[in-house]
């Protein structure tokens, strides 16, 4: 069989030579880009399997790194546990404190206890949300509630001692003030008659039943009355019911009342001490005989004005004068 002029198609009949170089003219003439390709696709599967790998294995076994964090991580529950019970601890002292505070020293001055509003309000939730979303929020925000309870206690405190330092300052004053005396000589009391404080009694006059808001001392018109501490004279005028009468303000949440008199000696805005004579034992007013009928008003509030002016007495003695406190005749206002 002829072939065409110049040469022969037939790859067979090539030189040996010339044939192995059109192979690795091809080989080579392969894409660049897809020989990137293949590398990449192995290189990702590579990564894909060890990283398939990696999470088998952290699933079944500890890796150092997360036995450290494990580690970690416990011994920041024991810190907030131990801070836990510190705070417990503190807040019991402080707790005793303020038992003391309100039963104790407060007492002492005669003062109420004190009160802040909104200091006892939790904080809203919001102050903690950035705790949250976590396995150990709860255990984080428990402590933090517990710190800022402890704050609201801590300022409330502070705040209280301030003022019974305050007191303290003016404990002169206060015992001065304080209506601690009787508010007539004992000797000149009619047949040692008191009336009984907050009675509920028909009154003598008015026809029915009234509370009695102090005590009422029998004597005669013209027995002299002195002021049981020191004060200022708020009132000093003529009231119904009251007759005469002069209310004064001896501060520190005290006042007295002295009424049915027959003359008063004093004038508003004056200036008395305690043992000062103030005025005299009448029947003016709601009265059906002489006596001074006495109030002790405390924070707004009329206490049993014995238990102020008697406490040199013996047990035995005061015993003896509760007893004579029976019903009065002379006027139940």
């Amino acid at each position: 069989m002829k072939t065409q002029k110049g040469g022969s198609s037939d790859p067979a009949r090539l030189p040996a030579g010339k044939g192995s170089k059109r192979a690795s003219r091809d080989k080579v003439a392969l894409p660049f880009r897809l020989q990137t390709y293949r590398l990449l696709r192995k290189l990702l599967i590579g990564f894909i399997l060890v990283s398939i790998a990696n999470v088998v294995f952290s699933h079944l076994f500890y890796t150092p790194k997360i036995y450290m964090i494990k580690g970690e991580n416990r011994d920041m529950v024991i810190r907030y546990r131990i801070l836990q019970d510190r705070i417990r601890t503190a807040q019991r002292k402080l707790n005793e404190i303020r038992h003391r505070d309100n039963y104790v020293y407060r007492s002492l001055f005669s003062t109420d206890t004190l009160s802040i509003e909104g200091v006892w309000s939790p904080y809203p939730d919001t102050k903690y949300s950035s705790l949250g979303g976590d396995t150990y929020s709860p255990l984080m925000v428990g402590t933090w509630k517990q710190l800022d309870q402890l704050a609201r206690t801590l300022y409330l405190e502070s705040v209280s001692m301030d003022q019974l330092q305050s007191l303290t300052r003016n404990k002169e004053q206060l015992s001065a003030a304080i209506p601690a005396i009787w508010p007539i000589d004992r000797k000149r009391l009619k047949n040692n008659h008191i009336g009984a404080f907050n009675l509920r009694r028909m009154h003598p006059v008015l026809g029915y039943i009234r509370p009695h808001k102090g005590i009422d001392l029998g004597g005669k018109k013209g027995d002299p009355v002195f002021a049981t501490g020191d004060a200022l004279v708020e009132e000093a005028q003529t009231m119904r019911g009251y007759g005469r009468q002069i209310l004064l303000n001896h501060e520190f949440g005290y006042k007295t009342r002295y009424a049915h008199l027959s003359q008063i000696l004093v004038k508003k805005g004056d200036r008395v001490k305690r043992g000062q004579l103030i005025g005299y034992v009448g029947n003016t007013g709601i009265s059906t005989g002489p006596h001074l009928h006495y109030e002790v008003i405390h924070k707004g509030h009329h206490v049993n004005p014995i238990n102020y002016f008697n406490r040199e007495m013996t047990p035995d003695e005061y015993d003896n004068l509760m007893k004579q406190m029976r019903e009065t005749t002379f006027e139940t206002l």
